[in-house]
């Protein structure tokens, strides 16, 4: 009799557990079901979100070929080569893009030895860190940050040379390579006192229908220091393309128009 009792509670403790462990696993299902689609609202509006300002941006904005119809202004940015120079290549870049870097190492330095040493060209240098380089952004603001002391062109060189090394704990190696004052490089990286700066540069390229990097703009130096441009190469050209492009702008009333 006790035997029969001990079995028909056995029994029904079994059955509690089992009824129990199904309604938590219909419960955790139910869950994950509404998590699931918590997920995919979450895709679909940034689907539409991305859809809509993709829009926005084909209506407001030039297109990849489209020279820009103002002055480009130049402002206090970065330069090579003499403040006065007639023309003047602006680029767009991004440290951590493998063809800025391919542009940096092969078609730069030639650039800088046959017009900006000789004093023919204003080599100006602005910020376009894209959006999926994770570690393009502070590397920029390292450049200025470098700058700080005078050496921002000797940082910009740096980084290109060492694109897989551009944490922010890299940055502050190359500071000392540099024989910076690393206390105060790192105290302006930190402040991040010149993201605002890359930030309006962003937003410039956009404004001149630069969508990629590395992109230039080859023009003429206006009175305002503006650049009336008169040339677009887009990615890692050819030394030869960028001399075609640069001698048709310096030649005399060189106003040579449309794209390379």
């Amino acid at each position: 009799m006790k035997t029969a009792r001990f079995a028909a509670t056995i029994a029904t403790v079994l059955l509690a557990f089992s009824v129990s462990a199904q309604t938590t696993e219909t419960e955790d299902f139910k869950k994950a079901v509404h998590s699931l689609n918590e997920t995919q609202k979450a895709i679909l509006k940034e689907l539409q979100d991305i859809k809509k300002l993709l829009a926005q941006q084909g209506q407001a904005r030039p297109s990849a070929d489209a020279l820009p119809s103002a002055p480009v202004d130049i402002g206090k940015e970065p330069f090579k080569g003499p403040a006065g120079a007639r023309v003047a290549i602006i680029e767009f870049s991004d440290y951590q893009c493998p063809f800025c870097g391919k542009y940096d190492k092969e078609t730069f330095p030639k650039l800088v030895k046959d017009y900006v040493d000789t004093g023919k060209v204003k080599y100006v240098f602005r910020d376009m860190p894209l959006d999926f380089h994770k570690n393009a952004f502070k590397p920029a603001e390292a450049a200025h940050c470098a700058g700080e002391q005078g050496r921002f062109w000797e940082m910009h060189d740096r980084l290109f040379a060492n694109q897989t090394n551009l944490t922010p704990e890299d940055l502050v190696k190359h500071a000392a390579a540099l024989q910076l004052n690393t206390s105060l490089f790192q105290q302006c990286l930190e402040s991040a006192r010149f993201a605002n700066d890359i930030k309006k540069d962003i937003a410039a390229a956009g404004d001149v229908g630069v969508s990629g990097t590395p992109s230039f703009l080859i023009g003429v130096v206006q009175p305002d220091s503006r650049v009336k441009v008169m040339k677009k190469l887009v990615g890692a050209k050819s030394y030869s393309d960028f001399k075609s492009a640069i001698d048709s702008v310096l030649a005399p009333g060189g106003q040579g128009g449309g794209t390379q």
